[in-house]
């Protein structure tokens, strides 16, 4: 007698589990938005998280911070990052929520890795944008000698 193979759809008799996945909030609120008020947005969302089944890990508050380019009329947004495991599911759910709360000026959910996991939500707190370094200097490395043959020694110097 053959071994009968299982059913498509079905897991091998294993009642089918939906994954538990990490992931990584960021909310930019409105700066003219109350602290009371950025405090209901944020609990709203891990309310949404944890009703869904998931589980809020860390809630870290960044603080009021410059944008790297102007939302509307705002130069400077509330930060806030909120590190929590569910299943994806309440991604779509969550992000509609956001899409449609008007203090909310951007957000960003972001999946991340268990190996790394554990070492964001140690750091979430030391973690600021005043300590990333500065870029390179833009003095490139002289390695030979460039010669400008566009700019003639004829050419007549600058009256002062």
């Amino acid at each position: 007698m053959r071994p009968t193979q299982p059913e498509r759809g079905t897991s091998h008799g294993k009642e089918h589990e939906n994954p538990v996945r990490r992931y990584e909030l960021m909310l930019v609120i409105r700066p003219d938005v109350a602290d009371d008020r950025s405090q209901v947005v944020l609990e709203k969302s891990t309310r949404t998280i944890t009703a869904a089944g998931g589980q809020i890990l860390k809630v870290s508050p960044w603080g009021r911070r410059r944008l790297a380019y102007p939302i509307g009329a705002y130069r400077e947004g509330s930060y806030h990052i909120v590190l929590f495991e569910a299943p994806p599911e309440v991604v779509v759910e969550l992000e509609h929520g956001l899409n449609i709360t008007e203090e909310v000026m951007r957000h960003l959910i972001t999946r991340i890795e268990h190996s790394s996991a554990s070492r964001r939500a140690d750091d979430a707190d030391d973690l600021d944008v005043a300590d990333v370094p500065p870029p390179p200097d833009d003095e490139p490395e002289i390695v030979g000698e460039f010669i400008d043959e566009s700019e003639s020694e004829a050419a007549p110097a600058a009256i002062d």
